[in-house]
C-alpha cells in the first residue's frame, strides 16, 4: 500500500510541475502551426482506430 501511495504522489507531483512550468514558459501556438498539426492529427487518429480494430479481431 505504501508503494502505491508513493507512486501516486510522484505522479501527482510530476503533473503539477509540468502544469506550472507549462504555464510559465510555454509560448502560445500560432494559427498556422495549429493548422499544420490538425492536418496530420485526424488521419493519424483514424489509422490508430483501424489498427486497434485489426489488433482486436486478429
Amino acid at each position: 500500500m505504501g508503494n502505491l501511495l508513493l507512486a501516486l504522489l510522484l505522479i501527482f507531483t510530476g503533473v503539477a510541475l509540468m502544469v506550472v512550468l507549462g504555464e510559465r514558459f510555454a509560448k502560445p501556438a500560432d494559427p498556422e502551426q495549429l493548422r499544420k498539426l490538425t492536418k496530420w492529427i485526424y488521419p493519424l487518429v483514424g489509422l490508430s482506430l483501424v489498427l486497434s480494430l485489426l489488433n482486436f479481431y486478429l
